[in-house]
């Protein structure tokens, strides 16, 4: 996380406007026992309340506070004079985020502050003054939580960590006479087996200074140490490893109220190190459903502006993830996390892919995927509903313990008929039930057949089945509104494919549109064809084959292995 954060918070600044004592305001409203706060860069044009709508992200963390210059004890937002600690400054959108149902967690420090030296505590040698700035931060945005952002050079700065540790109890201290909730985060980097002893040295300080610290948030990406890494486990292996120094640090508590002591920030897709430490969407839904399990503090990850799929390939972007992926999808994984932490249980149910096309005799598969939404997990029975005659479905396994998913075989007689059927899913538990829909469409039997969803009109993949990282996007397209994205990897090259019944030893013609570096269109299975081409704008493919005895084909899209991603539109049979 230190060096994802190098070049993401490059522009990050901490910093409060004036160093007399604070008064206290009216007290706020405490954050819920489990929340989801994403880090929100304040040093670009985005208005947070605007993003947060937009995303759907109910709480902020802001990143960041620190001073303009070394030796300075006044914090400013990002460093600039220009964006004083003042509700002048970013009071509207706090405003506006509360009136939603939200809130946001100021942040001091940051890669850029630490390493530079204008940390506030780096910088300011007054404990008095640090505690000061710390407490008009508080009463000018009515906040309950700080963030204290500490890597790099404020890892190592012994004095700037005990002077931080001594204001912070200041700060607890006139909370608790001014009857204010006030709670402290650290951010702190990670390996994949918790801290290094580096940070491990601000939490000990703080228990000797009797500084409270009610979350320990660890950034589990950038970790830099050469090895490919699958980041959701080593999410994993990060929270158990930290779970377990904080028994030695604090050794009163119980397991349950040391986990409830930790926090997660992730960075989707591809960190600043590179491809080998990618956070794909698989991996959020893994964390998203671990955290649930052992009930955590706080789910975070960096930033919001990065939750979209603008630069597949690019690394430690500020704007964008690097993968292949829907706008805000990170957000919308983890929203749900934000809650009282009560036990009262319940779960989600999705489908994917959400169609096929199969002809009589065939058969189509599908993943059933379940994820604890909230409460301890509990068992799911799947069922299926409105299928047609001869069609038969069957799940592998019959029951799952929610965040676990199960295979859907769709088996279609000879005699079914042909049609689009629409089927129902649903998973049935203690706490009730959910429903996803299927579109199941059967061919004719013996007749030509047709590549459906070819322009991907539809707005979603199916009845294609495609490697991870697949998507319909809305720019570029070669016609219509959609086009497919596929997302080729290392080990790879990202297909989608759709199986085909046509008629028997006759010539057909598949054509396509495709775009990007080694864009491949072909057919396999009862005939065997291809064509690729590499352009940076739209290239039309024409692929003639024939068909043999059985007429059954896979029509396939592809990109190459470890290559950029491959686009695709407007695919059709003649």
């Amino acid at each position: 996380m230190v060096a994802v954060l190098a070049t993401a918070w490059a522009g990050a600044g901490l910093s409060l406007g004036g160093a007399g004592t604070a008064t206290a305001a009216t007290a706020a409203t405490p954050l819920p026992p489990r929340v989801f706060a994403p880090y929100f860069e304040t040093y670009g044009s985005d208005s947070p309340a605007a993003l947060a709508e937009k995303s759907g992200a109910k709480h902020l963390t802001l990143a960041f506070l620190q001073t303009e210059a070394k030796g300075s004890c006044t914090p400013y937002w990002n460093g600039d004079t220009g964006k004083p600690v003042d509700t002048s400054v970013f009071g509207s959108d706090v405003t506006a985020i509360r009136a939603r149902g939200g809130d946001v967690i100021p942040s001091f420090g940051g890669y850029a502050a630490d390493n530079g030296g204008t940390e506030l505590a780096d910088s300011c040698t007054d404990v008095n003054r640090i505690a000061e700035a710390f407490e008009k931060v508080i009463t000018t945005y009515d906040v309950t939580r700080l963030d204290l952002d500490i890597e790099d050079n404020s890892l190592t700065n012994a004095a700037g960590i005990d002077r931080r540790n001594k204001a912070v109890k200041k700060v607890q201290d006139w909370a608790a006479a001014n009857g204010r909730t006030v709670q402290i985060s650290y951010t702190l980097p990670t390996t994949t087996h918790g801290p290094a002893d580096s940070g491990l040295a601000v939490l000990r300080n703080a228990v000797d200074n009797g500084t409270r610290v009610d979350v320990v948030n660890i950034m589990t990406f950038d970790y830099y140490d050469g090895a490919q890494h699958d980041m959701a486990a080593d999410t994993i292996t990060a929270a158990e490893g930290l779970h377990t120094q904080l028994a030695g640090l604090y050794p009163d508590k119980s397991d349950a109220q040391r986990w409830a002591m930790v926090g997660v920030t992730e960075m989707p897709g591809i960190d600043d190190y590179g491809p080998a430490e990618t956070f794909t969407t698989q991996d959020a839904a893994k964390v998203y459903d671990w955290a649930v399990g052992k009930g955590i503090n706080t789910l975070s990850f960096w930033a919001l502006q990065r939750d979209n799929g603008g630069c597949p390939g690019t690394k430690g972007s500020d704007t964008c993830s690097g993968i292949v992926q829907d706008t805000w999808y990170f957000t919308h994984t983890f929203a749900p996390f934000t809650g009282d932490g009560s036990t009262e249980q319940d779960f989600s149910l999705a489908v994917s892919p959400g169609a096929a096309s199969v002809p009589p005799g065939g058969s189509a598969a599908a993943t059933v995927t379940t994820r604890a939404v909230s409460g301890p997990a509990q068992t799911v029975r799947l069922s299926a509903s409105g299928l047609p005659k001869g069609v038969t479905a069957e799940f592998s396994p019959s029951s799952v313990t929610a965040g676990e998913s199960a295979r859907l075989t769709f088996t279609v007689a000879k005699d079914a008929a042909p049609g689009a059927h629409p089927v129902t899913v649903t998973g049935t538990a203690p706490s009730g039930s959910h429903s996803a829909s299927f579109t199941l469409t059967v061919t004719g039997s013996g007749t030509p057949g047709r590549v459906v969803n070819g322009d991907f009109e539809s707005g979603g993949t199916g009845p294609w089945t495609c490697d991870d990282g697949a998507s319909v996007v809305k720019s570029p397209v070669h016609g219509g509104t959609y086009a497919l994205r596929t997302a080729p990897t290392g080990g790879g090259t990202g297909e989608c494919r759709q199986t085909l019944t046509l008629s028997p030893a006759t010539s057909y013609t598949l054509t396509g549109w495709v775009r990007g570096d080694y864009a491949f269109l072909g057919v396999s299975g009862g005939a065997t064809a291809s064509h690729w081409a590499s352009a940076g704008d739209w290239t039309r493919l024409s692929v003639p084959f024939t068909t043999d005895s059985t007429g059954r084909v896979t029509v396939y899209v592809h990109g190459w292995y470890g290559q950029g991603a491959v686009l695709a539109d407007d695919i059709a049979l003649g």
